[in-house]
């Protein structure tokens, strides 16, 4: 097992404090000052090490547009110096990921990497190696997607040494046994400390100082450690900690927390992890301590009124939530027509009137209900047939769920593992293929399998059945091409053609959407869309439309017809539909060199559809958009 810093939480409106700060007008003069500045930002980061100074500058420019210029400077240089600067910059990004840089920028400093590796090569002959490293790494640190890989490669030219770059990563550094520990080592980064090493470090230097109150030799301690991009784990126990004993205990850890931040012991950004990480988890402390949450609010009022904490950077904490019976009536009431909903789906295929079903029997939105759901939807999948399976993936994938409650449903098939392997020998292989499809579905974040593996540790044996699905599924989701093999491991989309790839499936769409506009009809096109049979894939049908629409400025909007037909006809589902908005907002800054004001068009649209109830009124587009109006008709 490998460390994953914790991240992929902006697909679920992650705030960041750069987001919060009024955005300049973006101008071509603003990018060139951004590059001196981030060059010098990088120089004097390699030269004094110190993340929090490099935080502070980089959110001070305010143009996080630019942010994935950031990333490429600071790997290129890197790659150009000793093992201490490159482990230094990968350190860097894991810090920076998800709290200053957010994920999509990152994405894209990576795709420019990759796309300039032969101007690279001129200056660092290694360049291949080094900078397939540096993939790797990401990939291992989890602030780029393993699927990275499969969806960077076919948009490379043949021959070019970025697409080596991406084989490499793939063949020579993830694919190898034990391919976490070697690649943070690589470097010299963590002097052979494996994560639950580290973790158990951790938990004896915390102990220790409580024990004796030395602050300096806990500090020095941490400091060995050479991980701090693992320091959120430190906050997390520490918080932990003060929680289950309280008191003195609970005043010292504070002190311990306060002491850190004062010093530069540990950063900002590793403290807010960390206590977002304690919010993921604070229900499951409430089992051992009932009052955890109140605690943990109080903590986090007492960390803020001292000036250590920015407790606006945080997650929402909540209020306590409703406790629910297992045999109360509405429990039952609930179950029993989830089971009807759950059999009429499989008989069907209809995925729109299962979603509706879910949402009139649970209004609220109730976490606790929603995993029983989930819970039901996959069990009763696994005594069936790979095509009952694969219909459970995309109605899952399909349906507007908090990846929270996901989470919720996969624990309690955890709990339940050992028991259903008495009528299923093959839980193991269905559980991991079902947690693996969820990750490459987008439906929970890979950080969420990595936080399911560290709860489903405590609590159960290493050998039992849904330890062994986690470890397996982690395995699956860093192989090579894992994502298309997952995709298909069931025989592709419930009632569409087993085999197709990725790369295909996008071809066929591209070429329905241009005979539509080219005069062809609705029907035909929705009936073409629906014979794909990957309903979890329509947001390419989504991010395409929209992409034609504004490279023609809006003079032909038949594109924008066929949307709202699919909408209407439940052909694309408010989930798919937000995906593929969010996804043309990714690319919107290469989208622009093409058509200039893309960025404004995209504003237009997004608000015409948040008016015609396509997306939330809470969806934004998360980058700066130009000054001006664009004219909607």
């Amino acid at each position: 097992m490998h460390f994953h810093v914790a991240a992929f939480t902006e697909r679920r409106g992650m705030v960041q404090d750069v987001d919060q700060l009024p955005t300049p007008t973006v101008t071509s003069e603003e990018f060139l000052q951004f590059k001196r500045k981030a060059t010098t930002i990088v120089e004097e980061y390699l030269s004094t090490d110190d993340v929090a100074a490099t935080a502070s500058e980089l959110r001070e420019l305010r143009v996080p547009c630019y942010h994935y210029y950031f990333v490429k400077k600071l790997v290129s240089v890197a790659m150009d110096r000793h093992d201490r600067e490159k482990e230094m910059a990968a350190v860097l990004l894991s810090s920076l990921y998800g709290d200053v840089i957010d994920r999509p920028q990152v994405y894209k400093g990576f795709c420019k990497l990759a796309e300039s590796c032969d101007d690279l090569s001129v200056d660092t002959p290694d360049a291949v190696d080094i900078l397939a490293v540096f993939v790797a790494r990401a990939i291992v640190d989890d602030i780029l997607p393993p699927a990275f890989l499969a969806k960077q490669l076919p948009c490379l030219p043949d021959g070019c040494k970025g697409a080596e770059v991406i084989r490499r990563a793939e063949k020579s550094y993830l694919s190898v046994p034990h391919h976490g520990e070697i690649i943070l080592q690589r470097w010299g980064g963590i002097k052979n400390i494996t994560v639950d090493e580290a973790k158990a470090r951790i938990a004896d230097i915390l102990e220790e100082y409580l024990a004796a109150g030395d602050t300096a030799e806990a500090f020095r301690c941490i400091r060995d450690l050479q991980i701090p991009f693992f320091h959120h784990d430190v906050v997390k126990r520490a918080l932990v900690l003060a929680i289950e004993r309280g008191g003195a205990s609970e005043g010292h850890i504070l002190d311990l927390l306060k002491s850190a931040s004062d010093q530069g012991v540990i950063n900002e950004s590793q403290i807010i992890k960390g206590f977002n990480r304690m919010i993921d988890s604070v229900d499951d402390l409430t089992l051992d301590v009932p009052n955890a949450r109140c605690l943990l609010k109080s903590i986090i009022l007492k960390a803020s009124s001292e000036g250590w904490l920015c407790a606006s950077s945080l997650k929402p904490l909540g209020s306590e939530p409703k406790k629910v019976v297992e045999d109360d009536p509405a429990v039952k009431r609930f179950k029993a027509k989830a089971v009807a909903s759950i059999h009429e789906y499989f008989l069907t295929g209809d995925i729109i009137e299962s979603v509706s079903r879910l949402e009139a029997e649970n209004s609220s939105c109730s976490c606790f209900f929603n995993a029983i759901f989930v819970k039901k939807l996959i069990s009763f999948a696994m005594d069936r047939k790979n095509r009952e399976k694969e219909m459970a993936s995309v109605l899952l994938s399909s349906i507007c769920m908090p990846p929270e409650h996901v989470v919720a449903g996969f624990h309690l098939l955890i709990d339940c593992a050992e028991d259903a392997a008495l009528d299923n020998p093959a839980i193991v292989e269905d559980l991991t293929m079902f947690f693996a499809r969820s990750v490459v579905d987008e439906v929970i974040a890979p950080s969420d399998l990595e936080a399911m593996e560290e709860e489903a540790g405590r609590r159960k044996a290493a050998g039992s059945p849904g330890m062994l699905a986690l470890r397996n599924a982690h395995a699956m989701l860093g192989a090579k091409l894992s994502a298309e093999r997952i995709l298909r491991c069931w025989g592709g989309g419930g009632t569409g053609k087993a085999g197709w790839e990725l790369s295909e499936v996008k071809d066929k769409i591209g070429k329905l959407l241009q005979e539509y506009d080219s005069g062809g009809g609705v029907r035909e096109a929705c009936r073409c869309i629906k014979e794909l049979g990957m309903p979890f894939f329509h947001h390419e049908v989504v991010k395409k439309a929209l992409v034609a629409i504004i490279e023609k400025r809006g003079k032909d909007e038949r594109l924008w017809g066929l949307l709202s037909e699919c909408y209407g006809r439940g052909l694309i589902t408010p989930n798919q539909m937000t995906k593929g908005f969010q996804r043309v907002a990714d690319c919107v800054d290469d989208l622009a060199l093409d058509v200039p004001d893309a960025g404004k068009q995209l504003g237009c649209y997004v608000e015409r559809a948040k008016k015609r109830g396509w997306l939330d009124a809470s969806f934004s587009i998360a980058r700066p958009v130009p000054d001006g109006i664009a004219v909607c008709s």
